[in-house]
């Protein structure tokens, strides 16, 4: 049995840090981004096998995403791609792993970012990020 290394596992659901994240990345695993439109413009994850599949489209775009790959679900803070994992799996994928704490963590360990100045966001939490000229 492999043993896997990580912060934790909930659910059933393997939580992985953003330097774990990143090196499956590197050796070939899919991150899928579930962040909604507005939330990844200024900011993207820095990984070549990235796929962007907003969290209220998931369900319906399930036929995106490859089988036969590791899929690490992404998010802004770690707050929805547990449920988009519990999805996944639900619908046949068998290797899924969560990026605990999102983008956040992942900009804090200096891991590769893509910036588009021109999709910055303003608002004082996340719960209320706009588009800066809105």
């Amino acid at each position: 049995m492999e043993t896997k290394v990580g912060f934790y596992t909930s659910e059933g659901i393997h939580n992985l840090t953003s330097r774990e994240a990143f090196a499956m990345c590197e050796k070939g695993a899919v991150l899928l981004d579930i962040r909604e439109d507005y939330m990844n413009l200024y900011k993207r994850f820095g990984v070549k096998n990235e796929i962007q599949i907003p969290k209220s489209h998931l369900e319906q775009e399930l036929h995106k995403l490859p089988k036969d790959k590791t899929i690490i679900v992404a998010d802004a803070s770690g707050i929805f791609s547990k449920e988009a994992c519990l999805l996944l799996i639900k619908n046949g994928f068998q290797k899924v792993e969560n990026l605990a704490a999102g983008i956040v963590e992942w900009e804090q360990d200096g891991m590769p970012l893509i910036f588009d100045n021109k999709e910055k966001l303003s608002g004082s939490c996340m719960c209320q990020l706009k588009p800066r000229n809105a």
